[in-house]
């Protein structure tokens, strides 16, 4: 069961500035896309989601201080990449 990314244009703007400022967070970054791409629930990725102001969203970890913000429509099995960024950017 593998689910379709969607990214916006506000998204790849901050991913293109994220990775620009993280060039060694590339390899991380990719594997987490890949992996929530193939199963956004596993347990490396740790799925939740947010609350306040953000609780439509969910996020993953790309490691322990790097996020990514998303938007989960299961019923077409799409994920809607909204933002990436240090943990208290992102929230």
């Amino acid at each position: 069961m593998t689910y379709k990314l969607i990214y916006t244009k506000s998204y790849n703007k901050r991913a293109a500035k994220f990775l620009q400022k993280h060039p060694d967070l590339i390899g991380q970054y990719e594997k987490t896309l890949k992996l929530l791409e193939a199963n956004p629930h596993h347990p490396s990725l740790r799925l939740h989601s947010l609350q306040g102001k953000l609780k439509l969203l969910s996020s993953v970890s790309i490691n322990i201080s790097y996020r990514i913000t998303l938007q989960m429509v299961i019923l077409e099995k799409q994920i809607i990449l909204v933002d990436v960024g240090h943990h208290h950017q992102v929230y």
